[in-house]
């Protein structure tokens, strides 16, 4: 039931209503269904004290709605024996998206899962900012988080229908992903330790950058 139900969240379809439903009612939607032929993204760059060469992943669902990066060494943490700098780390992904000819994309929602282990009085943030080459860095996205703290967390990042911002036609543009973890101490011991990871408990975090489709103006 709970994989029908994820499934049925991430198809075209039920992306579609979500959006759509936020248009006035005179708007027409733009949204069409995902492109049949595959599309295909490749890791350009990783640059990143969170995401050393080797540690990330990129793959495509079956349906074309969403993607997937996965990370195997994301790890701030600060108090105790923890490296000064070991306070934030980062990773800038420049992804190489090839779509179907006809179709543009954007990013409709994006979540981010890992686990946090604050001490009383130390908190956390997440953010991340997304844009595509040649275009103006975003806004950063900012989820916090205060201690006590031991558990998994999760934060999910929404675009309105009329901010979404869409690749060009008929330009290949590399789409770029900047995310950040940053842990404080506040006013938790500073003997303790606290962190926060972008990961789950086999080492490996799924983060699920779920696309939005529209058909290109014909010339």
């Amino acid at each position: 039931m709970a994989r029908g139900l994820l499934r049925l969240l991430l198809s075209g379809g039920a992306l579609a209503a979500l959006l759509t439903g936020a248009l006035p009612a005179q708007a027409s939607p733009a949204f069409e269904d995902p492109p049949p032929d595959k599309i295909v993204i490749k890791v350009a760059t990783v640059n990143g004290s969170g995401c050393p060469q080797g540690t990330t992943a990129v793959a495509v669902s079956e349906d074309n709605t969403a993607f997937t990066v996965t990370y195997s060494d994301y790890l701030a943490q600060v108090g105790g024996n923890s490296d000064p700098t070991a306070f934030r780390k980062n990773c800038q992904l420049s992804l190489v998206v090839h779509v179907p000819g006809g179709f543009t994309y954007a990013i409709a929602s994006a979540d981010y899962r890992g686990f946090a282990a604050l001490q009383p009085g130390a908190n956390a943030i997440q953010r991340a900012s997304y844009y595509f080459q040649g275009s103006p860095n975003t806004q950063f996205r900012n989820h916090p988080f205060n201690g006590p703290l031991n558990d998994n967390w999760q934060a999910t990042d929404e675009t309105d229908w009329a901010q979404l911002v869409w690749a060009p036609c008929g330009v290949q543009r590399n789409f770029n992903i900047n995310t950040e973890l940053r842990v404080n101490l506040g006013s938790s011991s500073p003997s303790k330790v606290s962190f926060m990871t972008m990961d789950s408990t086999d080492g490996d975090i799924s983060t699920v950058y779920h696309l939005a489709w529209k058909q290109c103006p014909e010339k």
